[in-house]
C-alpha cells in the first residue's frame, strides 16, 4: 500500500488551553497522513470523545482540570486498549514519566518540542513503538544512574552473609529455607534480616526485593 492510499492516523488532542489545541492542530494538519478527529479541554471529555471517535492516537496534556492526563490515560488503557497514548507536558520530572510508563502509555513529549517531533512521535507510537523527548530520556538516565550509585553504596554496608540472606529473601525463600541453604540456624537468619533492614532502612519484603534487583544481587524474572 502506497503512502497516497494509506489510511490516515486518527488523532484526538486534549489540552485545557484553546490556543495550545489550536497550535497542535495546526502542526498536525501539516502532515497529510494525520487527521485530528476531536479536541478536548479536560481529561473527562477526552475519554468520552475517545470512546465516541475511536482514535488511533490520543495526545493528552498531563495537567488538565476535572481529570488529569494521567487519570484519563489510565481509564483509556482500560476502556480503549487499542488506542496509543502520547503524554504531553511542560514538565520533565521523572515521577510523571514513570507514572505514565506504569499506566502503559506509549510516549512522553515536552511542549517545547518542535512540530516535526510531535508528528514523528505520533507516527512512532501508531506504528507500535514508543517515543520520549530527548530531554526526558536524559533526565531518566541521570536519575537511574543516581539510584544505581546509591544502591551500590548501601550494598557496601552489608556483610557477605547479610547479602546472602538478602538474596534469599528476594528469591522468595522463607527464613527456614534460607537457613538450610546457607547452613546456619533460622535464628541467625532472622538476626541478619533485622540487621540488613536496619542498615538499608527498608522494612518490607517488597522493598528488599526491589533493592536486591537494583543492586544486581538477583535478576528479574
Amino acid at each position: 500500500m502506497t503512502s497516497s492510499t494509506a489510511p490516515r492516523i486518527r488523532v484526538l488532542i486534549a489540552d485545557d488551553h484553546a490556543l495550545v489545541r489550536e497550535g497542535l492542530r495546526y502542526v498536525l494538519d501539516a502532515d497529510p497522513l494525520i487527521e485530528v478527529v476531536a479536541e478536548a479541554s479536560n481529561g473527562r471529555v477526552a475519554v468520552e470523545l475517545a470512546l465516541q471517535h475511536q482514535p488511533d492516537v490520543v495526545v493528552l496534556d498531563i495537567t488538565m482540570p476535572e481529570e488529569t492526563g494521567l487519570v484519563a490515560a489510565s481509564r483509556l488503557r482500560e476502556l480503549l486498549p487499542a488506542a496509543r497514548i502520547l503524554l504531553l507536558s511542560m514538565h520533565d520530572q521523572g515521577e510523571y514519566v514513570r507514572e505514565g510508563m506504569r499506566i502503559g502509555t506509549h510516549g512522553y513529549l515536552l511542549k517545547d518540542s518542535a512540530g516535526e517531533e510531535l508528528r514523528a512521535a505520533i507516527r512512532a507510537v501508531h506504528a507500535g513503538g514508543t517515543f520520549f523527548s530527548p530531554a526526558v530520556v536524559r533526565r531518566l538516565t541521570s536519575a537511574e544512574a543516581v539510584a544505581e550509585k546509591s544502591s551500590v553504596s548501601q550494598l557496601e554496608q552489608l556483610t557477605p552473609r547479610e547479602r546472602d540472606v538478602l538474596g534469599g529473601v528476594a528469591r522468595g525463600l522463607t527464613n527456614k529455607a534460607i537457613a538450610a541453604e546457607l547452613g546456619i540456624s533460622r535464628r541467625t537468619v532472622e538476626a541478619h534480616r533485622e540487621s540488613l533492614m536496619r542498615k538499608l532502612h527498608i522494612h518490607s519484603v517488597a522493598g528488599l526485593t526491589r533493592f536486591a534487583l537494583e543492586a544486581g544481587i538477583v535478576e528479574a524474572g
